[in-house]
């Protein structure tokens, strides 16, 4: 067997270990209880109590009611069904009535009782239940003087019995459930950050490879007559590669951060590659980084479109910001097709997966044709949108699990 494979299989095993120490206890670890009505047995065998069959009879039925409530007890569906109080309210019944008839250590059946109805009453039930059972048995108790243990003692015993009892197997049941929980949480981080990876890596796969191609193209046109400018592109490509490898280990890590600065550049070198001329205005404040990482991510997809399929021969970025809100404009001349209703996709690429992702930010996205012709994306963001990023994954989420293929880009 490999190394890692007896890893693996040590590990299962601590999982294990940890489950079963972390588990409820079970029914059996109530059963060693019975061992109180010894006494009760014991002056029956010896023949020191009255019609010893009504004893014995009632004895038995009183060991297998305890038997059959503590077992039920444990299982959820079956302690809050009506046959579990049914056999409750019959060993009660049993209790009260050997305690009465006998008294003495006849009266120690009360303090099992009591851990019965801890394994089945809960919250006020348990509270009343214990309570007026306690009571009752320091009454009997009293009025059948001459047993073996002082009546308070006995009242004291029933209720702390099943107030134990019931404290343990709730607390055990509370820990399972967090168990539980925590088991759920883990998973839930790992497909969070398998879906933060799958979207950052097809948004900058996509865009990268479509200005790679595009500077390729370029290349390939320049080379014939003007060898030093399809060099420049190469050297462009070169540097669009060495970025997107930069990006990609930053996007595996988490820290990667937007920046509307950097995107536009790229769109500047990505259109004038194309043939487009890029026109960017900005005013406005400096934005909060989770802001620029949005119009970031805008911008990006905007472009990819334009270069694949706009033919435009201009496009003009505006950046509008107020001390509130902040708005980017990307307008182009292009003559693509017309808009076609977008198709979800993974972590935010396309129309709706922008849309998605402003809107929960706080902003919204617009695209359509512009009124002089060509095409316009238009998003509008506030300017703190601090928790853009927590809320986004959940959006993200959403759409990777209606629609596991990538989409197209922004539709035209």
């Amino acid at each position: 067997m490999t190394r890692n494979g007896s890893e693996s299989r040590r590990e299962r095993h601590r999982r294990h270990r940890e489950e079963g120490r972390l588990g409820p206890p079970g029914p059996y670890a109530l059963l060693p209880w019975l061992l109180i009505g010894l006494g009760s047995f014991s002056n029956l065998f010896q023949g020191e109590t009255p019609n010893p069959w009504i004893g014995g009879l009632g004895l038995l039925a009183f060991n297998s009611l305890y038997i059959s409530v503590v077992f039920r007890g444990f299982v959820r569906e079956k302690r809050e069904s009506p046959a579990s109080y049914v056999l409750l309210a019959v060993m009660a019944v049993v209790t009260f009535g050997l305690a009465i008839g006998y008294g003495g250590s006849w009266l120690l059946f009360f303090p099992l009782l009591s851990l019965a109805c801890g394994t089945i009453l809960r919250h006020r039930q348990l509270a009343l239940g214990l309570l007026g059972l306690a009571i009752a048995a320091s009454l009997i108790a009293v009025w059948r003087a001459g047993g073996d243990s002082d009546p308070w003692t006995i009242g004291y015993g029933t209720f702390i019995s099943g107030a134990v009892t019931a404290a343990i197997l709730t607390l055990s049941e509370t820990v399972t459930e967090l168990r539980a929980t925590r088991q759920e949480l883990a998973r839930t981080a790992v497909e969070k950050e398998r879906l933060r990876f799958s979207r950052d890596l097809h948004d900058l796969l996509g865009h990268t490879l479509s200005v790679i191609v595009v500077k390729s193209e370029a290349a390939r046109r320049l080379a014939p007559r003007d060898i030093d400018a399809a060099l420049l592109q190469v050297a462009d490509i070169e540097s669009v590669g060495r970025q997107a490898l930069t990006e990609i280990r930053e996007a595996v890590t988490g820290y990667r951060e937007g920046s509307l600065a950097t995107e536009l550049d790229r769109a500047r070198s990505a259109l004038t590659a194309a043939g487009v001329e890029p026109v960017v205005r900005r005013s406005g404040p400096p934005l909060a980084p989770q802001t620029e990482a949005l119009l970031g991510w805008v911008v990006r997809e905007a472009v990819t479109n334009v270069v694949r399929h706009s033919n435009a021969t201009t496009c003009s970025f505006v950046v509008d910001g107020t001390v509130e809100r902040v708005r980017l404009t990307v307008t182009d001349d292009g003559r693509g097709q017309a808009a076609e209703p977008p198709a979800p996709g993974i972590g935010g690429t396309g129309l709706k997966g922008l849309t998605e992702r402003l809107a929960a930010a706080g902003g919204s996205l617009t695209a359509g044709p512009g009124p002089d012709g060509g095409f316009v994306v238009a998003a509008e963001l506030p300017v703190d949108t601090t928790d853009a990023v927590d809320t986004t994954d959940a959006v993200d989420a959403a759409d990777a699990a209606e629609c596991p293929a990538p989409p197209p880009t922004l539709g035209r």
